[in-house]
């Protein structure tokens, strides 16, 4: 029995959980997510808690047991508190600005990068903090994903994007040739 697959996902009241024809949906106060459920797996939605059993003991099912489990699990967590990935901004002249639903992004190029926030998504920009929030957590790390693409850091400076925490391996710059 898979050790994440047989806890249950516990929710609150303001959580409305239905499953209809194999296809999960959960509304909260921040919004609405579906899940489209496996083959190999069967939920149980009780009054405060939400079961998720397989249906045999094949690899397949196994894999897909504490999957299923955790994707709902997010689902709920997100429409109740949601979800933010930061990231840091960091080299001479790099700037972020945020107009309505549009993150602009001025990282060095010629012209400036803008990237439009899909529904769900919002950003908040503080000095060189890029904040991404949203209820879908898979979303949210795509976007975030996307804005670094922008300009990855590179590992002599650290220029460039990179995600709050993320550790940067530093490589040594050119040696220099010796006085003769």
């Amino acid at each position: 029995m898979s050790k994440i697959g047989k806890l249950p996902v516990k929710y609150e009241n303001s959580v409305q959980i239905t499953e209809e024809r194999s296809i999960v949906s959960v509304t909260g106060p921040k919004g609405n997510l579906k899940f489209s459920l496996p083959n190999e797996v069967k939920v149980t939605i009780e009054t405060d808690q939400i079961l998720v059993n397989r249906k045999d003991d094949s690899d397949r099912s196994k894999a897909m047991h504490g999957l299923t489990r955790t994707l709902i699990s997010n689902m709920v967590e997100g429409v109740t508190k949601g979800f933010e990935k930061t990231l840091e901004l960091s080299g001479v002249g790099f700037r972020a600005s945020v107009a309505g639903s549009k993150l602009t992004l001025t990282v060095g190029y010629s012209h400036p990068v803008e990237i439009e926030a899909p529904e769900g998504i919002s950003f908040k920009v503080t000095e060189n903090k890029i904040t991404v929030s949203g209820f879908d957590k898979a979303l949210v790390g795509e976007i975030a994903s996307k804005i670094r693409k922008v300009r990855p850091a590179e590992p002599y400076k650290a220029k460039g994007i990179k995600y709050e925490g993320e550790v940067i391996r530093r490589k040594a710059g050119k040696a220099g040739k010796a006085a003769a």
